[in-house]
Parts: structure tokens; sequence; C-alpha cells
């Protein structure tokens, strides 16, 4: 059995963003690059399920669809404890042409369990997974916080309003996956970090296919307003504040 995780190379959550070229471009300059969060977790999952010798996975492999400078971020999920990994050639921010080149490039790899991050830490668009599974034919689950196997076939569970939801699915099947699916991001040791070098990253070239956006262009959000002082004997004042200017009631 073969795993899949698909991972997004995004800057830093800590990083302070800024645009050039008239807002319509993300200044890349000084930014520090990782692997997308919720990929990170679902890449530690599908490792947990291999550590697991009665699941029967053979391997965990990830993809990744940009330029030759994600090779880093490839490097560290590879470190962290992946066997290889597929990258399509491409730079692209749009959701349908991201699906439509991972499609293709793994539509003959045969994976038994795709996994997705429920979205990216940059554009939060939450479409690939579902885009990818309808390319391929797959059936696909959203919202999945668990997966384990049983007999050969991933036992799901999914949150739902007021409580959880519990599948079944024979693979093969895409899992687009959120917070829960593990506790903590795996940590690359050093052995992994030195064995990474050697890994296998298989360049795919891109096939011409379209984009369906643009990005006309971004916006930073508005400054945060100064704090007001309150006098705690005030409390008048407070309700007065948190009614008119805060808008909590």
């Amino acid at each position: 059995m073969k795993i899949l995780v698909c991972i997004s190379h995004v800057p830093d959550t800590t990083t302070k963003v800024k645009f050039i070229n008239e807002s319509k471009t993300l200044d890349v300059n000084g930014i520090q690059w990782v692997i997308n969060p919720w990929d990170e977790l679902a890449l530690t999952r599908a490792l947990e399920l291999k550590d697991d010798a009665a699941n029967g996975i053979q391997t965990v492999t990830v993809a990744h669809v940009g330029a030759a400078t994600s090779d880093p971020t490839i490097r560290k999920a590879l470190a962290i404890g992946a066997d290889d990994a597929i990258r399509v050639n491409v730079e692209t921010t749009d959701a349908y042409s991201i699906a439509s080149h991972l499609a293709d490039a793994i539509r003959n790899e045969n994976f038994d369990l795709i996994l997705c991050g429920i979205e990216s830490s940059d554009h939060n668009g939450s479409t690939v997974g579902g885009m990818l599974a309808e390319f391929l034919g797959y059936p696909s689950v959203t919202g999945v916080s668990s997966v384990t196997f049983e007999n050969g076939v991933p036992l799901i569970i999914r949150e739902i309003d007021g409580g959880k939801e519990i599948l079944t699915v024979n693979p093969p099947l895409v899992a687009v996956v959120q917070k829960g699916i593990a506790r903590e991001p795996r940590i690359a040791a050093m052995r992994g970090i030195m064995m990474a070098r050697t890994k296998p990253i298989k360049v795919v070239e891109a096939q011409g296919i379209d984009c369906l956006t643009e990005v006309v262009g971004y916006e930073l959000p508005k400054p945060r307003a100064a704090c007001k002082y309150v006098n705690a004997d005030d409390a008048g004042q407070l309700i007065a504040l948190l009614q008119n200017e805060a808008k909590v009631f």
C-alpha cells in the first residue's frame, strides 16, 4: 500500500508580508519558507501509519507543484521521513492548475491513500484536495481528523456539527485532513536530514495547463487601532466602547 501526501511551500506564519509590483506580487526577499502546517500534520500521520507494520504501508511519497526554489522544503519533508518526492516544475498559485498538474503527475503511480491539508496558510483556498479527487476519479472525504486502517481498509473519522462521523472507504481515495489528524508535527532527526540528501525527487515537467484565475491585487489588513485604557471604576465607559466601537453586542 502506498500513501501520497500533497505539500505546499508557504511562508512561515510569523513572516511580515510585503507586496511589490503595485501590490500584485509577494515580495519573497527575506522570507523563511516552510511546509504548510496542515500538510506537515498530514505527513506526520502518514508516517505514523507506516510505522505500524500491520497497516502494510510500503512507501510514503510527497508531491508538490512549484519551481526548484521549493526543493529545500521538499527535502525537509524527506528528512522528516518521506521515502521519495514528486515535484511538478511550474510556478502557479491557481488551485485548478495545481490540482490538474498533480493529477497528471500521479495518475499512473497507483497511490492507495492521498492526504491533503484542508488549506494552505498563504492562500487559504481549501479547494485543491477536492479538485484533485475529481480529476483522478477517486472518492474524497473532507474534514478528516483521524485515519486508521482495519483489514487494509481506511477507517476515517470526520468532524460534523455536534459530533463525529465514522466512515470506511475502499482505496484509492483522497482524504482532506484538518487539525487533529496528528498531535504534533514530526521533527526531523539528524539521521533523517543526512538520509534526505540522497532520497530521490522526481521532477515532472508541466503540461501547459492554463490557470483559471489571476491575482488582481493584494491588500494588507488595516492596522489595529491604538489601545484605549479605561478606569477600573468606570464600567459605563467600558460598556459604551464595547457596544459602539468594538461592536461586540
